[in-house]
Protein backbone atom coordinates (compact mmCIF):
# COMPACT_ATOMS: atom_id res chain seq x y z
CA UNK A 1 0.00 0.00 0.00
CA UNK A 2 1.53 3.20 -1.07
CA UNK A 3 1.76 5.96 0.96
CA UNK A 4 -1.03 9.20 0.68
CA UNK A 5 0.24 12.13 -1.21
CA UNK A 6 0.99 14.81 1.73
CA UNK A 7 -0.70 18.17 0.75
CA UNK A 8 -0.02 21.91 2.08
CA UNK A 9 -2.65 24.06 0.77
CA UNK A 10 -2.09 28.25 1.03
CA UNK A 11 -4.12 30.73 0.55
CA UNK A 12 -5.33 34.10 2.48
CA UNK A 13 -9.39 33.53 1.46
CA UNK A 14 -10.08 31.16 4.35
CA UNK A 15 -13.33 30.17 2.17
CA UNK A 16 -11.99 28.82 -0.89
CA UNK A 17 -8.47 27.82 1.67
CA UNK A 18 -10.73 25.60 4.05
CA UNK A 19 -13.28 24.45 1.31
CA UNK A 20 -10.18 23.12 -0.87
CA UNK A 21 -8.77 21.10 2.05
CA UNK A 22 -12.03 19.34 3.22
CA UNK A 23 -12.25 18.63 -0.63
CA UNK A 24 -8.96 17.33 -0.91
CA UNK A 25 -9.48 15.37 2.49
CA UNK A 26 -12.01 13.11 0.81
CA UNK A 27 -9.68 11.92 -1.82
CA UNK A 28 -8.18 8.40 -1.43
CA UNK A 29 -4.33 8.45 -2.08
CA UNK A 30 -4.25 12.53 -0.40
CA UNK A 31 -3.71 13.90 2.64
CA UNK A 32 -4.08 17.51 3.72
CA UNK A 33 -1.64 17.92 6.57
CA UNK A 34 -2.14 21.75 6.84
CA UNK A 35 -3.27 24.98 5.79
CA UNK A 36 -1.35 28.28 5.42
CA UNK A 37 -2.88 32.11 5.24
CA UNK A 38 -0.10 33.75 3.36
CA UNK A 39 3.09 32.45 1.66
CA UNK A 40 5.54 33.23 5.35
CA UNK A 41 2.93 30.61 6.74
CA UNK A 42 3.39 28.95 3.87
CA UNK A 43 7.19 28.33 4.40
CA UNK A 44 7.35 27.39 7.53
CA UNK A 45 4.35 25.17 7.75
CA UNK A 46 5.88 23.45 4.55
CA UNK A 47 9.65 23.59 6.09
CA UNK A 48 8.06 21.67 9.71
CA UNK A 49 5.39 19.39 7.92
CA UNK A 50 7.24 18.27 4.70
CA UNK A 51 4.41 17.80 2.22
CA UNK A 52 5.04 16.51 -0.88
CA UNK A 53 2.69 19.18 -2.91
CA UNK A 54 1.86 22.70 -1.93
CA UNK A 55 -0.87 24.09 -3.62
CA UNK A 56 0.12 27.50 -3.61
CA UNK A 57 -2.14 30.51 -4.56
CA UNK A 58 -0.39 33.76 -5.56
CA UNK A 59 -1.79 36.79 -4.32
CA UNK A 60 -1.27 36.91 -0.55
CA UNK A 61 -0.10 39.10 2.24
CA UNK A 62 2.86 39.34 3.59
CA UNK A 63 5.06 37.23 1.19
CA UNK A 64 3.11 36.74 -2.07
CA UNK A 65 2.88 33.26 -3.63
CA UNK A 66 5.62 33.43 -6.44
CA UNK A 67 8.37 34.56 -3.46
CA UNK A 68 6.95 32.13 -1.52
CA UNK A 69 7.66 29.03 -3.89
CA UNK A 70 11.17 30.23 -4.83
CA UNK A 71 12.03 30.35 -0.96
CA UNK A 72 10.66 26.53 -1.34
CA UNK A 73 12.34 26.11 -3.97
CA UNK A 74 15.87 27.15 -2.53
CA UNK A 75 15.60 25.53 0.79
CA UNK A 76 13.33 22.25 0.53
CA UNK A 77 13.30 21.48 -3.32
CA UNK A 78 11.40 17.94 -2.51
CA UNK A 79 8.01 19.56 -1.71
CA UNK A 80 6.32 20.61 -5.44
CA UNK A 81 4.42 23.66 -6.02
CA UNK A 82 1.19 23.89 -7.48
CA UNK A 83 0.18 27.19 -8.48
CA UNK A 84 -3.60 27.50 -8.01
CA UNK A 85 -4.81 31.25 -8.80
CA UNK A 86 -7.24 33.50 -10.56
CA UNK A 87 -4.08 35.32 -12.75
CA UNK A 88 -3.10 33.85 -16.02
CA UNK A 89 -1.96 36.45 -16.98
CA UNK A 90 1.87 35.85 -19.21
CA UNK A 91 3.86 37.72 -16.39
CA UNK A 92 2.50 35.61 -13.52
CA UNK A 93 2.60 32.17 -15.34
CA UNK A 94 5.87 32.59 -16.09
CA UNK A 95 7.54 34.30 -13.09
CA UNK A 96 5.98 31.49 -11.06
CA UNK A 97 8.08 28.84 -13.37
CA UNK A 98 10.63 30.63 -13.20
CA UNK A 99 10.60 30.78 -9.30
CA UNK A 100 10.04 26.69 -9.65
CA UNK A 101 6.27 25.54 -9.47
CA UNK A 102 5.60 22.70 -11.13
CA UNK A 103 2.25 22.84 -11.76
CA UNK A 104 0.07 25.88 -12.62
CA UNK A 105 -3.79 25.86 -12.67
CA UNK A 106 -6.01 29.02 -12.90
CA UNK A 107 -9.32 28.66 -9.70
CA UNK A 108 -12.40 27.17 -11.51
CA UNK A 109 -10.34 24.06 -12.43
CA UNK A 110 -12.34 20.48 -11.60
CA UNK A 111 -11.59 18.31 -9.25
CA UNK A 112 -10.35 15.48 -11.11
CA UNK A 113 -8.28 18.10 -12.98
CA UNK A 114 -6.54 19.35 -9.48
CA UNK A 115 -5.95 15.82 -8.19
CA UNK A 116 -4.80 15.06 -11.44
CA UNK A 117 -2.23 17.90 -11.21
CA UNK A 118 -1.58 17.46 -7.02
CA UNK A 119 -0.90 13.66 -8.40
CA UNK A 120 1.41 14.63 -11.19
CA UNK A 121 3.59 17.25 -8.71
CA UNK A 122 4.14 14.86 -6.25
CA UNK A 123 5.73 12.03 -8.70
CA UNK A 124 8.38 15.13 -10.18
CA UNK A 125 6.13 16.23 -13.21
CA UNK A 126 4.96 19.23 -14.33
CA UNK A 127 1.35 20.10 -15.16
CA UNK A 128 -0.58 23.15 -16.79
CA UNK A 129 -3.81 23.92 -17.80
CA UNK A 130 -3.95 23.56 -21.74
CA UNK A 131 -4.32 26.79 -22.46
CA UNK A 132 -1.83 27.47 -20.27
CA UNK A 133 0.40 25.06 -21.72
CA UNK A 134 -0.29 25.79 -25.36
CA UNK A 135 1.27 29.70 -24.12
CA UNK A 136 4.20 28.48 -22.64
CA UNK A 137 5.00 26.30 -25.65
CA UNK A 138 4.32 29.10 -27.90
CA UNK A 139 6.80 30.77 -26.03
CA UNK A 140 9.64 29.21 -25.80
CA UNK A 141 8.97 28.06 -30.19
CA UNK A 142 9.23 31.59 -30.63
CA UNK A 143 13.14 31.86 -29.38
CA UNK A 144 14.26 34.60 -27.27
CA UNK A 145 12.92 37.94 -27.38
CA UNK A 146 14.34 40.61 -29.09
CA UNK A 147 15.89 43.26 -26.58
CA UNK A 148 13.04 45.37 -24.94
CA UNK A 149 12.79 47.67 -22.72
CA UNK A 150 13.27 47.00 -18.46
CA UNK A 151 10.03 44.86 -17.03
CA UNK A 152 8.63 43.47 -20.35
CA UNK A 153 5.86 41.38 -17.91
CA UNK A 154 4.91 44.72 -16.54
CA UNK A 155 2.22 46.56 -18.31
CA UNK A 156 2.00 49.74 -19.17
CA UNK A 157 0.51 50.88 -15.54
CA UNK A 158 2.05 49.17 -13.61
CA UNK A 159 5.65 50.02 -15.04
CA UNK A 160 4.71 53.44 -14.76
CA UNK A 161 3.82 53.10 -11.35
CA UNK A 162 7.17 51.11 -10.26
CA UNK A 163 8.25 54.62 -11.98
CA UNK A 164 6.82 56.07 -9.71
CA UNK A 165 8.27 53.63 -6.79
CA UNK A 166 11.51 54.23 -7.90
CA UNK A 167 11.60 57.62 -7.21
CA UNK A 168 10.38 57.65 -3.95
CA UNK A 169 6.79 58.17 -4.33
CA UNK A 170 4.52 56.86 -1.70
CA UNK A 171 1.21 55.04 -2.67
CA UNK A 172 -1.29 58.12 -1.86
CA UNK A 173 1.42 60.40 -3.96
CA UNK A 174 0.97 58.17 -7.01
CA UNK A 175 -3.11 57.98 -6.27
CA UNK A 176 -2.72 61.88 -6.61
CA UNK A 177 -0.43 61.86 -9.43
CA UNK A 178 -2.40 59.03 -11.77
CA UNK A 179 -5.72 60.10 -10.75
CA UNK A 180 -6.10 56.70 -9.26
CA UNK A 181 -8.04 55.55 -6.33
CA UNK A 182 -5.65 54.40 -3.50
CA UNK A 183 -7.31 50.29 -3.86
CA UNK A 184 -5.97 50.30 -7.59
CA UNK A 185 -2.47 51.71 -6.54
CA UNK A 186 -2.52 48.90 -3.84
CA UNK A 187 -3.47 46.38 -6.45
CA UNK A 188 -1.08 47.39 -9.04
CA UNK A 189 1.89 48.09 -6.35
CA UNK A 190 1.04 44.02 -5.29
CA UNK A 191 1.26 42.61 -9.29
CA UNK A 192 4.41 44.34 -9.45
CA UNK A 193 5.81 42.66 -6.07
CA UNK A 194 4.01 39.59 -7.92
CA UNK A 195 5.70 39.80 -11.27
CA UNK A 196 9.41 40.80 -10.24
CA UNK A 197 9.44 38.33 -8.05
CA UNK A 198 10.38 40.50 -5.02
CA UNK A 199 8.67 40.56 -1.34
CA UNK A 200 8.88 43.99 -0.32
CA UNK A 201 8.83 47.32 -1.41
CA UNK A 202 12.50 47.98 -0.74
CA UNK A 203 13.17 45.20 -3.06
CA UNK A 204 11.48 46.29 -6.05
CA UNK A 205 13.01 49.69 -5.86
CA UNK A 206 16.25 48.32 -5.73
CA UNK A 207 15.37 46.18 -8.94
CA UNK A 208 13.50 49.42 -10.67
CA UNK A 209 16.67 51.52 -10.09
CA UNK A 210 19.22 49.39 -11.14
CA UNK A 211 17.13 49.32 -14.29
CA UNK A 212 17.63 52.69 -14.85
CA UNK A 213 13.93 53.59 -13.35
CA UNK A 214 12.79 56.25 -10.99
CA UNK A 215 16.26 58.84 -11.82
Amino acid sequence: MTDPIRVLVADDHPIFRDGLAMLLATVDGIEVVGTAADGVEAVAAAGRLRPDVVVMDVQMPRLNGVEATRRLAADAPGVGVLVLTMSEDDGTVFAAVRAGARGYLVKGAEQEEIVRAITTVAAGGAVFGATLAQRIAEFFAAGPPAPTEAFPQLTAREREILELLAAGRSNAQIAAALYLSPKTVRNNVSNVFTKLQVADRAEAIVRAREAGLGR
